[in-house]
């Protein structure tokens, strides 16, 4: 499953990681470091499997957990329709 961001969604690094601005409605999310990580692999056409490779490679976290914590991550952002999956 690859993942496209809403074309009315626009992103800003900051040095905590990513903010996502909702123009649709004005709200904005804040992903800290790891979910950035993550939200970069996915948004670049990764898997999820390999968004979780990718945050095992840079933090101190088991497979497993990353694996979930993208998943989660996931879920959230399709859930509040800032992504498409």
């Amino acid at each position: 499953m690859t993942f496209a961001l809403h074309p009315e969604v626009s992103t800003a690094v900051t040095e905590y990681g990513i903010v996502l601005l909702d123009g649709r409605d004005g709200r904005y999310f804040q992903l800290n470091g790891t979910a950035a990580t993550a939200f970069r692999a996915l948004v670049d056409g990764g898997t999820v499997e390999q968004a979780a490779e990718r945050l095992t490679a840079a933090f101190d976290v088991t497979p497993d957990r990353a694996g979930q914590d993208v998943e989660r991550l996931v879920a959230k952002l399709v859930a509040l329709k800032v992504v498409a999956g």
